[in-house]
Formats: C-alpha cells, structure tokens, sequence
C-alpha cells in the first residue's frame, strides 16, 4: 500500500487525539468548534448522597406556594399559607351602620414566569381551598413553623385552577353602575359574612386606627388545601403578594345622608412590602409558608434512610431533586485530592459538571426541573456560591446563564461550568465542605433551601452506567 505525505499526517494527527484520550467516557461530547477547548480531557468520577433539606426561611419571598400534590416517586407535597391582612389606611372610616355584602379573599398567581407559575396538574385535578382565622399574627416564618390557627372553617374555594387565563370581574363604582374590569389570573375565596362583619367592620374606625391594633385584634387568615375534598393528583400554585392584587375585598352598605344606602368596596392588602434586612430591597413581610413531605413507601425514603453503620457509602443508579425544601443532592469529587499525582501539574483550561436525568422521559404532570442550583457549604456549613458562579453573574457578556444549570429538553440534561473551582480543589485552594445539587426558581437562582420552586427531577447518579453524573476536565500539564 502506497502512502501520501497526506495520509501519513492524516494518520498521526489521529493518533494522537486518540492517545490524548484519558477516559472513553468522554468520547462523543458534543463540542461546538467555536467554542472548542484544547487539552487533555479526564473523565473524573462523582458520588452522590441524597439529603433532606433543613426547613426555608419563607420571609420577604417573591412568589409563595400553596397547594397538595400526590406523586408517586416523591410522596405527598403540600403547602399552605399564614396570610396578614393590612388595613387600607389607619382610622378607616366604614361609614354609618355598615352591611357587609359580601368579603372575598383574592390570591393573585405569580405571572413573573410562564415556566414556573405553577406546577403539577391543571387539568385533571380538582382544588379544593379552605380558609381559617389565625389564632395568633404572623411572627415566625421556617417552612416547619406550625402555624396555630381557629377550627372555624371560614371559607372555601373549590374548582379548577386556570394559571394562564384571566378573568373579568365585577368593579362597585359608588353612585354608578358597576363596571368590568379583566385581572390577571387569581383565585378567589368568599369569606363568612357575619364573621367579617364583627371582626372588621364592627370595630370601626377604633378598629384600624393603628396598623399593629388592627393586626393584633383580627390576627389574620391560613389557607390550606383540603385533602378530603380535592381530586386527582393535585399541584401546586405561586402565589404574588408584591402588588395590589391579593387583597381582602370587602362590599358593602352604609348610610349616606345625600343619597340613602349606597354600596362601596375596599381592598384591605394582604402582605406588605417593606425593605429586606440589608436595607438593599423591598420584600413581602406578614406571609408565612407552611410546608410538608411525606416520603413514606417511596424510592426517596429509601435513600434517606442510609447511610447506615454497615453501608455508609451505599450508591445508587438515581437521585433525586425536589423543591420546597424538599430533598437535595451532595456531591463528591474523591479523584480530585489526587489529580496531580495522577496527573501531574495542571491548568485546567475547562471544567463542566453534566448533570444527566436518570429516567427516559418525565411526563406531566411531573416534569423535569428546568433549573438547578449549584453550590457549595463554606467551614460553617453555611451555604456559598461557586467560584464560577460568581464569576460569571458579575459578568456584564451573559452573566449567570453562562454559568449553566438550565434544563436541556432535547440532551435531558444540566451542565454547568466549573472551572475555576475544580482548580481550587486540585490545588487545596478551597476546601470541599459539600457540594450540593437542588432544583431553584427558573427567574430567581437561589442557594437551597428554596420555597419558591415545587419542581423536581430524577438524575442518574454514581452507580448508573449510563446517564451517570460526570465531571468533565480539560487540562493542560504543566512542568
């Protein structure tokens, strides 16, 4: 066989990059040759370990969640809310012998995202929402914080919910006809009559003289799902408090000395916004969630409860992500204490953690999370960022979406770029306190635990042979 200069150099130029190969596991990656990274590329191994979440602090949250969800993988979600009810202004002025019409408690649903409004099934699913007098205000705000409340059922709500559709309602123009006026999409509660009456109307303007009297005189309202009542496999719905349209809507008669009777209407706010501890931004105060998992029987239980003594470092082919302080994943890099001596010196040009669903295909009403959070524990077990991502979320070219953790639909998968913190590691720069893995709100990343995701998904984990979390690294050796 006869050989050209160019197929001679054809023929070392592959062998070469075949040698340079580390690890088979990397072959067939996907590389966008603008983007191409040179260097030897190492596979390095990754074990995995579920963890329960510590309870989230649901304070000054952007978007709250309520509702019940039954799935078959994660058991049983739910999430309910201890509402403030604000008066509109101080000293406010029922007029003479008011009667109530009529008093609604209208919830607003988050409209800051169309991923993330609302999660699990609108359209099997029946919803059915009671509504109590708390037994105390609000002053305690953990996802575990039991929040006491009076047994007398104020209220109900029962239907579907329609996230994405709004609605037309009726506006009481005083001296007028009524009008229509079409809102975002809500859920709107009717509260008992005669309670409102004495509770609000009755006191008055003695009642709201002050914010703190009135707060302290009507408490405010829980909302919870009733389980008994709902249908199908439940969701659950973000809730937004930072506008005007989650109110207590109160209709009414009173006595006017010109015209008789005539009918009014008054939106007593639910939340408040007020600036954050850092004096930096304005949050929700006065809205507290309470929320609950129960595992039991499912293939997440059966994670939680190892290690044990005799298996502290059992793997598994899957694990598993869920919001609302729900359950994590903590990650571990055992080759990278050794990656010099194994290696040699290094520059790691690039580093990716790709993050692999451990099942073919999630189907509603349970989807794949469409963002994850990355992070890492600092000495104090406190939750810190990765050096890449602050990087890359102070960057003014792409900012944090280049730092990865969006859900590709078509690969099923999330990478995320690593660089600089797979450098520290090698070189004992950081210390691995943990890092964790957890689903966050696609609009608002954020350090787990989170209340403002209920998403989850199923990745492969340390054991799969497919599918596995892998670390990614592209090196160049140095002397």
């Amino acid at each position: 066989m006869k050989f050209t200069k160019q197929d001679l150099l054809t023929l070392l130029i592959g062998l070469f990059l075949f040698a340079s190969c580390k690890n088979p596991d990397g072959v067939g990656l996907d590389v966008d040759p603008a983007t191409a990274i040179t260097g030897t590329l190492v596979v390095s191994p990754v074990k995995s370990q579920l963890v329960k979440e510590d309870a989230a602090n649901t304070n000054g949250l952007n978007r709250y969640p309520l509702g019940y969800m039954v799935d078959p993988v994660f058991g049983k979600t739910e999430a309910a809310l201890a509402l403030t009810v604000y008066p509109v202004s101080t000293s406010y002025d029922f007029g003479t012998s008011p009667v109530l019409d009529s008093a609604v408690l209208v919830l607003k649903i988050d409209t800051t995202s169309t991923l993330t409004k609302f999660y699990g099934d609108t359209i099997n699913s029946k919803y059915s929402i009671d509504v109590y007098q708390l037994a105390n205000k609000v002053t305690t705000y953990k996802s575990s914080d039991v929040q006491a409340i009076n047994n007398t059922l104020l209220g109900n709500f029962t239907g579907k919910l329609a996230p994405n559709t709004k609605r037309k309602i009726s506006v009481i123009v005083p001296g007028k006809a009524d009008t229509l006026k079409t809102v975002p999409a809500q859920i709107r509660i009717p509260l008992n009559k005669a309670f409102i009456q004495n509770a609000i109307l009755n006191l008055g303007t003695a009642g709201t003289a002050t914010e703190a009297k009135f707060i302290e005189s009507f408490k405010g309202l829980y909302a919870q799902i009733n389980k008994t009542s709902s249908t199908g496999v439940g969701g659950i719905a973000f809730l937004n408090f930072s506008g005007t349209d989650s109110y207590l809507q109160l209709v009414w008669k009173k006595t006017n000395s010109s015209s008789g009777v005539d009918t009014t209407s008054v939106n007593f706010p639910v939340g408040k916004m007020v600036l954050n501890a850092a004096q930096t931004a304005n949050v929700i105060s006065g809205v507290a969630a309470n929320i609950k998992h129960d595992y039991s029987g499912t293939p997440v239980q059966t994670q939680i409860d190892v290690p044990t003594p005799t298996d502290p470092t059992q793997q598994y082919n899957v694990t598993y992500l869920q919001g609302l302080a729900g359950v994590k994943t903590k990650l571990t890099f055992p080759a990278l204490t050794s990656f010099t001596n194994t290696y040699g010196k290094a520059i790691i040009n690039k580093a990716e953690l790709v993050v692999e669903l451990g099942e073919s295909a999630p189907a509603y009403p349970f989807n794949a999370a469409q963002r994850l959070s990355l992070y890492r524990w600092d000495i104090a077990q406190q939750a810190a960022d990765i050096p890449d991502y602050a990087t890359f979320s102070s960057s003014a070219s792409g900012g944090a979406a280049l730092f990865g953790g969006y859900f590709d639909s078509l690969k099923k998968r999330y990478i995320f770029i690593v660089t600089s913190y797979v450098q520290s590691l090698i070189d004992k720069n950081v210390e691995d306190y943990g890092t964790f893995l957890a689903p966050t709100s696609y609009t608002d990343f954020q350090r787990a635990p989170s209340a403002t995701s209920a998403e989850r998904s199923i990745i492969g984990a340390s054991n799969a042979t497919a599918n596995k979390i892998k670390l990614n690294i592209y090196y160049t050796k140095i002397n």
